[in-house]
């Protein structure tokens, strides 16, 4: 057998076993048809050696001239934090999402067994102020930057959303002097607690270890870190999801309407985990046009919300 199969072999075991996620074929994180910028081109901080799962990097997917509407949106591919869905929940993302004239960034985060917290939350937050650091190279406006995360992608979009640092303007790092904050998140299917029994133990295990104290978890428990300062969000979710059950979506609702934070939530009653953008599926696939209208509504495609 070649170093080729049994590696495929042993992400497609790790994803199946990491707790009830359903399987998706094993998708190479170096498979995204875009130019690429390493989140730190002098290595990352913590890196462990030099392949690609050691260079955390946003692939860019900018809007057609034509359709440009400056509107940004970071996207977080799931996994599991144990693999990357770069194919369903990256490119074929990022097309539709270009489709708005929205430009998109698919983020190549560091991800277990090889590497745990806090190395996927600072990809994410270097991604951020990536981007604002070059909002007007990349046509990007700098207050209308989202982000977009699935399944285990979806708990690292929703700890960027609660986990806000403020820019340091005297920061040496000139990207460090770039808030984190995104500007509206959106979470489908999303893993959000890592302490209730509704968590999805296999992503908890892959991000914190095998045995987490009760005060880490709380601190990586999404629903429990909701403030008034959490973006606006939209999320998705299906009743009969086995592998990251709706509680999550639910929960981190209900923090969000406590803390007075605008959000809408579309829970379908039946759908499997992992659709992606459901394009075979008539019910299912109607989130993203929702989505759509949510954003108009904001006023992030450009004009005046009507909210």
């Amino acid at each position: 057998m070649t170093t080729c199969v049994r590696f495929g072999l042993v992400l497609g075991l790790l994803v199946l076993f990491s707790g009830r996620i359903s399987a998706q074929p094993s998708e190479r994180p170096d498979s995204l048809d875009a130019p690429m910028r390493l989140l730190w081109p002098d290595g990352a901080p913590g890196a462990k050696g030099d392949s690609l799962a050691d260079r955390p990097a946003l692939f860019l997917y900018p809007a057609p001239d034509e359709r440009a509407t400056g509107a940004g949106v970071v996207v977080c591919p799931g996994g599991g934090y144990a693999t990357l869905a770069t194919g369903h929940e990256g490119r074929a993302v990022a097309n539709w999402l270009n489709e708005y004239g929205i430009s998109a960034f698919v983020l190549r985060y560091r991800h277990g067994p090889r590497y745990q917290h806090p190395w996927p939350l600072r990809d994410a937050q270097r991604a951020m102020r990536m981007v604002r650091a070059h909002a007007q190279a990349w046509r990007v406006d700098p207050d209308r930057l989202g982000i977009l995360g699935f399944s285990a992608g979806g708990h690292l979009a929703s700890t960027v959303g609660t986990h806000i640092e403020s820019g340091n303007a005297t920061a040496a790092d000139s990207l460090a002097r770039f808030s984190t904050r995104p500007d509206f998140m959106t979470l489908i299917y999303p893993v959000i607690s890592m302490s209730e029994p509704f968590t999805h133990e296999g992503s908890r295990r892959m991000l914190l270890g095998n045995d987490p104290d009760s005060s880490l978890m709380r601190e990586w428990s999404s629903e429990k870190q909701v403030t008034p300062q959490t973006p606006p969000t939209f999320l998705v979710h299906t009743g009969t999801d086995e592998g990251v059950p709706a509680e999550n979506s639910v929960h981190f609702y209900l923090a969000l309407r406590k803390a007075d934070v605008p959000a809408e939530m579309h829970l379908y009653e039946e759908g499997p985990h992992g659709f992606g953008l459901a394009p075979t599926d008539p019910v299912l696939s109607s989130w993203s046009d929702r989505w759509v209208d949510w954003v108009r509504e904001r006023g992030l495609l450009g004009g005046h919300s009507e909210r």
